[in-house]
């Protein structure tokens, strides 16, 4: 399954590992020791999270494409 939502990926320097966060879904996030790990980790993560809430019966979001942060 093929995502369009906003991943934020940042480096962790406490946790020595990248951070991929999807602030569209609640809770979702993976992490990595390369970017590029970090990125494949959450894709799965993101797919188990839908899969998840649909068995739960709970709504999905539309993802909205870049979030504006102040």
């Amino acid at each position: 399954m093929s995502s369009k939502y906003e991943i934020i990926i940042y480096w962790s320097k406490e946790d020595e590992v990248y951070i991929a966060e999807v602030p569209e879904l609640a809770g979702c996030m993976s992490d990595g020791k390369t970017y590029a790990e970090a990125l494949k980790n959450v894709q799965q993560i993101i797919n188990e999270w839908i899969a998840t809430a649909k068995q739960l019966d709970r709504q999905i979001p539309e993802p909205k494409g870049r979030l504006m942060y102040a």
